[in-house]
């Protein structure tokens, strides 16, 4: 891989990630659009680190009061404590990726085999999952925060979390809509959607880890390191932006951009 392809692969994973418009998906369609051999799922591992650690550094203050709650609350034995209540529902959350996880990796893989296979998954998840999340914004209470997502909530976006494995979904888009469906704000939602990313990239990292450093193939450790420093410097900004200014511009223009996207792809596979 080039400094150029570097690059836009992490610009492209850094700004996708936590924007509801599925960041699998886009790292899979820049090497066709642009012509390039399609990068390892390594590279793809590398670039999530990256983002990881931005939305770790991002929410640290709220990371560290979690933390302690937790701990505390096992002491206590008991959740009054919304910070400890919040993170207890952050892993109740991640438990069907756990689950799931393995089976759902296989149909990623799968279908990473077959450039014309992915980019219609692709073309159609956008248009589904992004009529979902207009109509979620659309019909959505929006009256509850994060630290009110009780247990039956948080299994139902963990589960939602899990199907996001298929590209074209969005993590953050899926999670979003199962929370503006529950009642909480976009702010809210969105907030959730990123906390709960942590686990859940740091799972994926450290099986990704563990696989190369155990693999007999020469592995481009430069490109991976160059892709997730600059995976977290976009994927900061992103988040930065995106929590700034969600509540005024709503959920319609990633939906329009999720339409126009699938509309190109299904052109290109068409025509």
């Amino acid at each position: 891989m080039d400094i150029v392809q570097i690059t836009l692969l992490s610009f492209v994973q850094g700004l996708t990630e936590f924007l509801p418009i599925s960041s699998s998906g886009h790292l899979i369609l820049t090497p066709l659009l642009f012509g390039y051999e399609l990068h390892s799922l390594s590279f793809d591992i590398a670039v999530h680190i990256g983002s990881l650690v931005a939305v770790m550094i991002y929410f640290r203050q709220e990371l560290g009061a979690m933390t302690l709650a937790v701990f505390g609350s096992l002491r206590q034995r008991t959740l009054h404590d919304p910070q400890a209540r919040l993170g207890w529902m952050l892993v109740l959350a991640t438990l069907p990726l756990v689950v799931l996880g393995l089976p759902l990796k296989w149909v990623l893989e799968f279908l990473r085999g077959d450039p014309w296979l992915v980019s219609l998954t692709i073309a159609v998840t956008m248009i589904v999952f992004g009529l979902l999340l207009l109509l979620a914004d659309h019909i959505g209470t929006r009256r509850r925060d994060e630290y009110q997502v009780h247990w039956r909530a948080a299994l139902l976006i963990g589960l939602m979390q899990a199907v996001a494995v298929i590209p074209g979904t969005s993590r953050s888009g899926i999670t979003m809509t199962a929370g503006l469906f529950l009642g909480l704000t976009r702010r809210a939602a969105s907030r959730f959607s990123f906390l709960l990313s942590i686990p859940t990239l740091l799972m994926a990292g450290l099986l990704e880890v563990k696989d190369l450093l155990v693999t007999p193939d020469p592995v481009d450790w430069t490109a991976l390191w160059l892709g997730a420093v600059l995976s977290f410097f976009f994927a900061y900004v992103a988040i930065h932006y995106f929590l700034r200014y969600i509540e005024r511009i709503s959920m319609t223009p990633f939906v329009i951009y999720r339409m126009l996207l699938a509309a190109l792809i299904l052109f290109l596979l068409l025509r």
